[in-house]
């Protein structure tokens, strides 16, 4: 009956809000975070685009401490604090609580700021906080020390499937009696963080475009077409979705509000190449495969599937040969969006951010639709939500994360839970 594991809290850290609500209301409302960067804003002959998160105030715990923790670690800690307060749950039992953070970038844009300023300036500007800030870990740690637990402290990182793997597997550390509690998501920080007018620009910026991962398009709009036959390349974002996580039992217990029950988790390996997947999309298939096999359910019964598609013309026809394959092709009635055309793409909180947007969609009984995207790939099988939100009865969601490396995530979730606990 699949693992039946309450969502009982739902955080958000994104480009286009801090909250699932505030979320999902500017992507209906086609509110656009992605925007061109400084560096190439004077130069008519460059154009480059980003998805930066503008007005975030980090909570109190956060800004206590704030210069040794990242803002990849700030993110995570904001949206946990805020997943938290959505649960109701004030208490945590150190022991009987996991914390699993997936990550793909983590501290990679302060550790270019903080080789500039040696380079420049000399050894002294080195930040003594340094390793503890970047490390991978520390999204997970920070937040295991604010709250005082001492059950398992994990960090994942599987690029871009690092948060649908989070999720996945506290989870399962949650249906096997492991802990009562797990909270669980990915996050993504420092787009923005020290670009200012002093000549940095940070190498990993440079090196996407020169990669071929960036399109040379004119218009913010048009810079990430989820499934467009014009989509040329994705657009780096950043955020946070966190997510509280009980046993069945635990929730009932205290009486908690549940969002949805996540009822399976796949993941699988490319082995193919480490940027592009196989076009045939057979192992993306296999993922969710896995997914709707733990889920114990059948592809006609998934409503939503929240695609991961970045826009990027090898990653989306691998996708849509899976989701063609996975459900069946004509006469599919799965609703298949992508919320990458305006928010951008957070890497490893890119399945998170997909699956808070999906699950608030589902109590509004709304598929959000997919931002940018006019002409759709003719090679689609399937009901790709455009131009604005689809109204729709929701019972079951699937959600996509695929990253670098070849790794594959899908999760599946359903409104109630399955069978008799």
């Amino acid at each position: 009956m699949g693992m039946n594991v309450a969502i009982t809290g739902v955080g958000v850290v994104s480009a286009l809000g801090f909250s699932p609500t505030e979320l999902v209301d500017r992507l209906v409302a086609g509110d656009l975070a992605i925007r061109e960067t400084p560096w190439t804003a004077d130069d008519p002959d460059r154009f480059e685009y980003w998805a930066p998160i503008e007005g975030f105030r980090p909570p109190e715990w956060i800004r206590s401490k704030i210069d040794g923790i990242d803002p990849f670690a700030q993110h995570a800690g904001a949206a946990v604090t805020s997943a938290l307060l959505d649960a109701g749950l004030e208490h945590l039992d150190e022991l009987r609580t996991a914390t699993v953070v997936g990550s793909a970038k983590t501290g990679t844009q302060t550790l270019e700021r903080a080789q500039f300023d040696v380079e420049r300036d000399g050894r002294a500007a080195a930040p003594p906080k340094l390793m503890i800030k970047v490390w991978p870990n520390m999204a997970a740690a920070q937040i295991a020390m604010n709250w005082g637990l001492h059950g398992p402290c994990l960090t994942l990182s599987t690029a871009c499937a690092s948060s649908l793997d989070a999720i996945g597997f506290g989870a399962r550390m949650v249906a096997s009696g492991q802990v009562d509690v797990a909270l669980v998501g990915g996050t993504e920080g420092g787009l923005a963080w020290g670009v200012g007018d002093d000549g940095f620009v940070p190498a990993s910026a440079y090196a996407r475009y020169g990669y071929g991962m960036g399109g040379a398009v004119t218009d913010a709009s048009r810079a990430c077409l989820p499934f467009d036959v014009d989509r040329s390349g994705m657009v780096m974002g950043e955020g946070s979705g966190m997510f509280v996580l009980e046993s069945a039992e635990h929730a009932r217990r205290r009486g908690a509000r549940v969002h949805a029950w996540v009822q399976g988790w796949g993941t699988s390996s490319e082995a193919y190449h480490p940027s592009t997947p196989n076009p045939s999309g057979e192992w993306e298939r296999l993922a969710m495969e896995l997914a709707i096999g733990e889920a114990e359910t059948a592809p006609d019964r998934i409503d939503v599937l929240a695609a991961h598609s970045t826009g990027t013309p090898k990653g989306d026809t691998a996708e849509i040969a899976a989701i063609n394959g996975f459900f069946g092709g004509p006469g599919c009635e799965v609703s298949v969006s992508s919320i990458k055309g305006t928010l951008g793409h957070p890497a490893g909180g890119a399945g998170a951010l997909g699956l808070a947007s999906a699950l608030e969609g589902m109590h509004r009984g709304i598929v959000v639709q997919t931002g940018g995207t006019t002409n759709p790939e003719p090679g689609i099988d399937f009901d790709l939500v455009l131009h604005e939100p689809r109204k729709r009865d929701v019972d079951w969601i699937q959600v996509n994360a695929f990253g670098f490396g070849g790794q594959n995530a899908s999760l599946v979730v359903s409104r109630e839970a399955q069978g008799r606990l």
